[in-house]
Formats: structure tokens, sequence, C-alpha cells
């Protein structure tokens, strides 16, 4: 058995977003988000409803291998999402989403743990700086609060 000390960064970012948590919680999905991040294509979703729920699993294109995530909890009512996110080979990651009312429309409280499986991953993790986050995170703000106000998604 080969029992390792984890390489693992964890950052959270406070996003400002123009509507209601009501109106945020349905796009964070792996279908409903192909209508706001331009290019989002997650190549299987598999979802009772057809949309994002616990136990919902999907696909997207990595490298070296692609991405599984796996909806371990959401819960509309408290504004609450958590994924599971496992690149193999390289990294294995904890998402949380906690959405609240605020003024002006609501905060979204991101937080990603990722956690190395590996020299790749051992890569990743370093290059998961504050800086590089907080770059991910206004980018992603960005594009939901366009969208919101808009209906459209922000064109790169």
């Amino acid at each position: 058995m080969d029992i390792v000390k984890p390489d693992r960064a964890t950052r959270s970012y406070t996003q400002r977003l123009v509507a209601a948590p009501d109106v945020v919680f349905p796009l964070l999905c792996p279908v409903r988000e192909a209508e706001w991040i331009d290019g989002w294509n997650p190549t299987l979703v598999v979802s009772s409803s057809g949309v994002a729920e616990r136990d919902c699993v999907f696909i997207t294109a990595a490298s070296p291998n692609d991405a599984i995530w796996y909806v371990t909890r959401h819960e509309p009512e408290t504004g609450f999402i958590e994924m599971l996110k496992i690149t193999p080979g390289v990294t294995a990651c904890r998402l949380t989403i906690q959405l609240r009312a605020a003024p002006g429309g609501s905060e979204a409280e991101v937080t990603y743990s990722h956690t190395s499986l590996g020299a790749q991953g051992d890569s990743f993790v370093a290059s998961f700086t504050d800086d590089h986050y907080r770059g991910l995170m206004r980018d992603w703000e960005s594009r939901i609060n366009h969208y919101l106000r808009t209906g459209a998604a922000l064109r790169t």
C-alpha cells in the first residue's frame, strides 16, 4: 500500500452576481452552462432529469484524460451544490458553490480543492495559485453576469 501526503491547493472566491439565487442556481448545471459559457460542451451527461441533480455525472474533454464530474449534493432550496471532478492520473477535485442573497442580486462562494494524483497533478497544483484562481473566477463572474443581463453568452 502506498500512502502519500497530499499535494493539494484549495482556493475560494466570492462572486457578485446580478440576479437572485433562485435565478442563478439552475445555471450551475452541465447542460445549462452551455447557455453562458462560450464553448462549454460536455461529451456526456448522465441525468434522470436532463439537468443537474444529485448523482448527475458528466464528462468534459481534458488532457491527458477526460474529466469525470459527479454531483454529490444538489440543494436548490439552500443554494448549495457540490461536485467531484476526477481527471485520471492528474487530480481529484472537490468543487462547492454556496449562493446567498445579497444587495443587487446574490453572492456565490466558489471553492475548488485540487489534490494531485501524480507528477502531472503536482504541476497543476503548483500552477493553481491565488492569482490564477482569481483570474478564472473573475472571468466566470463576468460571463454569468453578462448572460444574466443580456440572455446571451459572452463570445470570446
